[in-house]
C-alpha cells in the first residue's frame, strides 16, 4: 500500500501561546535524549512561536534542529540494500519490463504499418508520431488521477492492466490467419486489423502514458530526506533501466519479426514480435501487484536505415535493429557522464547547472540532425529515380545475337544495345511515346505498345528464330526495403523450364519473365530443369535493397549459364554511418533527459511530483505533434532538407530556452512549504505592540 511521507511542516502554534522558557526548553531537550547546549557550540533553536518542524527548515544548523531531525525520523525499519530501499530494485525491474514491452512494440510498428497494413511512408509516419504524441499527452491524466484520487501505486497497477490488454489486442490484430479465410495471404477485410490495431494502440497510449509520471515519482518517494545522494543516483539507474529494456527489445523484436510464421501462408511474424512485449508487460504488472505491494512503475531514422547496407562483417543488422545503438550508448554513457564528465567539469570550476546541462543537450540534438542530413546526402546518389506523374521509364534487354538499335521517339537519338546486353532506364514523357522501331543489321520492324505512366518497363528484343519485341511493366515503384532483394527470371532458352531458387518458378516459357520475388541477402542455390537437363549453380551474393533480372542463357552438360541484369543498385552506404548521429543524440539525451527527469522532481512540491513529471513528459508529446505538423505541411521533397529544418528549429528553441534559463531562480520546495506555513501562522496570530502587549478586548475596557 502506498504511504505518504511525514509532512514537512508542523501545526501552527495556538494564537494565545506564550514563548517557552529557554531553561525549561533545554531541560526538555535533555530529557528527550538530546545533548545539552555547549558554550560556543551550535546555536539553539530560535525561541518564539515557530513550530519545530518549520524551524528545522528555516534554521537547519541549530542544535535542536539536528537533534529533532534525528528524533523525528520514522521509527519503522525499511528494508534496504546497499543504502537503498529494497522496493527501489523492484521498481527498476518493473520499469525494465515495461520499457521492453513499449520499445519492443514500437521498434517494429512503423514497418507493421507499411508492410502489413500496406500504408505509404507518410501515413505510416503520421500515425506513428500520433501514437507517440498520445503516449506523452496521457501522462497528465495519469498524474491527476495519482495525485488527487488513487495514489501512485494504485494508478500504476490499474493502468498497467489497460496497457497489457492493449498489447494483447495489437498482437491479435497482426494474426493474419484469423482474418484470411481464403488463405491468399491477404486479410479478407483490411479494416478489421486496422480497427484492432488502433484500439490496441489507444489502450497502450493510455496505459503507458498514465503510469509514466507515477513510476519515477513513486521511486523518488521511497527515499528519506537524508538520502538525497541515493535519490539522485536512483534517477540515473532508473534511466539506465529504461534504456536497457529498450536495448534488448530493439534487438530481439526485429529478429522475431524477421521469422516466417503462419498456418496457411508464411509471412513476417508480427504476432510474435508484438506478443513477446505483451508477455513482458504482463510480467511488469505481476511485479507491481505481488512484489511492490508489500513495500508500498524512430521513425525517420529507421526508414533511412532501410536504404543502407547492414553488413557489419560477421553480423548482419536489420534496419529496425539499428535503433539498438541508442540504448547501447546510453547504458555506456550514463555512468561515464555521471562519474567522469561531470566531476571533471566541476574540477574546472565550471558551474554546470541543470538548466545549462539541458541547454547543451538541446544543441547536441540539433547537431545530430545536421549529421543525419549529411548522411542522407551521401545516400541520395545511390537511390533509384522513379518516373514522376506523366512519365514512363524503359530499359532494353537484347537477347539476340547481333547489335540492335532502338528508336523510341522519332526526333530523338536511337539507343544501341550489344548482343546479350542491356541498358539503364530511360525516362520519357508518356504522351510522346508511340511505336518503337527496332533495327537488327539490315532488318527493321516497328511495334506498338501500351505505356503506363509512373511505371518502369522492360523492353526485351531478340532476332533468334525471328525478330520480335515485348514490353513488360516491371511493377517496381520503390526501392526494396527491409533488407530484401527483388529477383525475377527471364527465359532465353528455346523450351519451357522450371526454376528453383528457394521458391519454385514453374513453367517459365521462352522469352517470358517471372514476377519479382523477395529474397534475403546472400548467395542462393539456383536449379533449372528443362525436361531433358537439370543444371545447378550458386548465385552471386545479393546485398541489401537490390533488384535483378536473371537471364537463363544455357543449361547443358557444361552447366548452367546465367546473366545478371541490375535493375536497382544494392544499398552501398553502410549503416555504420548512422552511428555518429546516434552517438550525438545519445549524448544529448543523457545530458538533457536524465537531468530534466531529476530537475522536474526536485523543483516540485510533494503534492505535485507526479503532475510535474507529467508536465516534463508532455514536452515529448508536443515534440511529436510538431513532427506531425511539419511532416504533413512540409513541401520539402528531399529528406536531408527535412533534417536540416528540424535542426534549425531545435537551435531556435534552444536560444529561447537559454534565455528563460538565465532568468530562472532555483527553489527548494521544502523551504517554500515552510514559508507558506509561517505566513499562514502569522495571519492567525494577534498583533503584538511595541510595549509587548496585545490589543485590549472589549471585556477589559
Amino acid at each position: 500500500m502506498e504511504t505518504d511521507r511525514p509532512p514537512r511542516s508542523g501545526r501552527a502554534a495556538p494564537a494565545n501561546s506564550q514563548p517557552p522558557d529557554p531553561a525549561l526548553a533545554s531541560a526538555e531537550m535533555e530529557k528527550s535524549g538530546c545533548p545539552p547546549q555547549k558554550q560556543g557550540g551550535i546555536e539553539p533553536l530560535p525561541s518564539g512561536l515557530l513550530p519545530s518542524s518549520l524551524a528545522r527548515h528555516l534554521f537547519p544548523n541549530t542544535r535542536e534542529a539536528i537533534c529533532l531531525k534525528e528524533k523525528n525520523r520514522p521509527s519503522k525499519h525499511v528494508p534496504g540494500c546497499f543504502g537503498y530501499p529494497l522496493s527501489i530494485f523492484f521498481i527498476v525491474i518493473n520499469e525494465f519490463c515495461e520499457r521492453f514491452s513499449y520499445y519492443g512494440m514500437r521498434a517494429v510498428l512503423v514497418l507493421y504499418f507499411k508492410y502489413f497494413l500496406n500504408w505509404d511512408d507518410n501515413l505510416a509516419t503520421a500515425i506513428y508520431h500520433t501514437f507517440v504524441a498520445l503516449c506523452y499527452l496521457t501522462p497528465i491524466l495519469g498524474a491527476i488521477v495519482a495525485d488527487s484520487w488513487l495514489g501512485k501505486f494504485k494508478t500504476i497497477v490499474s493502468l498497467s492492466i489497460v496497457y497489457t490488454v492493449g498489447q494483447v489486442v495489437l498482437a491479435i490484430s497482426s494474426v493474419r490467419d484469423m482474418m484470411d479465410h481464403d488463405h491468399d495471404g491477404v486479410p479478407d477485410d483490411i479494416k478489421i486489423p486496422i480497427a484492432l490495431s488502433m484500439i490496441g494502440l489507444i489502450l497502450i497510449a493510455f496505459g503507458t502514458g498514465g503510469i509514466k509520471p507515477c513510476v519515477a515519482a513513486f521511486g523518488g518517494d521511497q527515499f528519506e530526506d537524508h538520502q538525497e545522494k541515493q535519490r539522485s543516483r536512483f534517477f540515473s539507474i532508473f534511466y539506465l533501466a529504461i534504456n536497457a529494456g529498450s536495448l534488448l527489445s530493439t534487438i530481439i523484436t526485429p529478429i522475431l519479426r524477421g521469422e516466417e510464421c503462419g498456418i496457411h501462408t508464411k509471412q513476417k511474424c508480427y504476432p510474435l514480435a508484438f506478443g513477446v512485449p505483451a508477455a513482458l508487460m504482463a510480467v511488469a504488472l505481476k511485479i507491481s501487484e505481488d512484489i511492490l505491494l508489500p513495500f508500498v512503475k524512430g521513425s525517420r531514422w529507421t526508414l533511412q536505415a532501410t536504404t543502407m547496407d547492414g553488413d557489419f562483417g560477421p553480423i548482419q543488422i536489420k534496419p529496425d535493429q539499428m535503433q539498438t545503438v541508442n540504448p547501447i550508448l546510453i547504458v555506456i554513457m550514463v555512468p561515464v557522464v555521471d562519474a567522469v564528465v561531470y566531476p571533471l567539469i566541476k574540477k574546472c570550476h565550471i558551474n554546470f547547472t541543470p538548466l545549462r546541462k539541458m541547454t547543451v543537450g538541446m544543441l547536441l540534438a540539433a547537431l545530430a540532425f545536421f549529421v543525419a542530413a549529411v548522411v542522407q546526402v551521401q545516400i541520395n546518389p545511390t537511390l533509384p529515380k522513379f518516373p514522376a506523374a506523366g512519365q514512363t521509364q524503359i530499359k532494353v534487354i537484347n537477347l539476340g545475337t547481333e547489335n540492335a538499335t532502338i528508336q523510341f521517339i522519332a526526333d530523338k537519338e536511337p539507343v544501341g544495345v550489344m548482343p546479350l546486353g542491356s541498358t539503364d532506364y530511360f525516362t520519357f514523357d508518356t504522351p510522346l511515346l508511340s511505336d518503337i522501331r527496332v533495327t537488327y543489321g539490315s532488318e527493321t520492324f516497328n511495334q506498338s505498345f501500351t505505356y503506363v505512366g509512373k511505371q518502369r518497363h522492360t523492353l526485351e528484343i531478340t532476332n533468334r528464330d525471328k525478330s520480335q519485341a515485348e514490353l513488360v511493366v516491371d511493377g517496381l515503384i520503390e526501392k526494396p526495403e527491409q533488407g530484401n532483394n527483388k529477383i525475377r527470371f527471364l527465359n532465353n532458352l528455346n523450351s519451357t523450364i522450371n526454376i528453383t531458387m528457394v521458391d519454385e518458378f514453374p513453367y517459365v516459357d521462352y522469352f517470358s519473365f517471372t514476377n519479382y520475388s523477395n529474397f534475403e541477402r546472400g548467395a542462393k542455390n539456383i536449379t533449372v530443369n528443362t525436361g531433358f537437363e537439370s543444371c545447378s549453380t550458386t548465385s552471386l551474393p545479393f546485398g541489401y535493397g537490390s533488384a535483378y533480372t536473371i537471364v537463363v542463357e544455357a543449361c547443358n552438360s557444361s552447366g548452367l549459364s546465367l546473366r545478371y541484369v541490375e535493375d536497382i543498385q544494392a544499398n552501398t552506404v553502410s549503416m555504420a554511418w548512422q552511428i555518429p548521429q546516434y552517438f550525438i543524440i545519445t549524448c544529448a539525451e543523457v545530458v538533457f533527459s536524465v537531468t530534466g527527469l531529476s530537475f522536474s522532481y526536485s523543483q516540485a512540491p510533494d503534492n505535485m511530483k507526479s503532475v510535474l513529471q507529467a508536465g516534463w513528459l508532455l514536452t515529448v508529446a508536443v515534440g511529436n505533434i510538431i513532427v506531425l505538423i511539419i511532416a504533413g505541411a512540409s513541401k520539402l521533397s528531399e529528406q536531408w532538407a527535412e533534417y536540416v529544418l528540424f535542426a534549425g528549429l531545435l537551435v531556435a528553441v534552444t536560444v529561447v530556452f537559454a534565455i528563460m534559463a538565465y532568468f530562472y531562480t532555483y527553489v527548494d520546495p521544502a523551504e517554500v512549504e515552510a514559508q507558506l506555513v509561517e505566513d499562514e501562522k502569522k495571519e492567525k496570530e494577534p498583533p503584538v505592540f511595541q510595549n509587548g502587549t496585545g490589543p485590549a478586548v472589549q471585556t477589559q475596557l
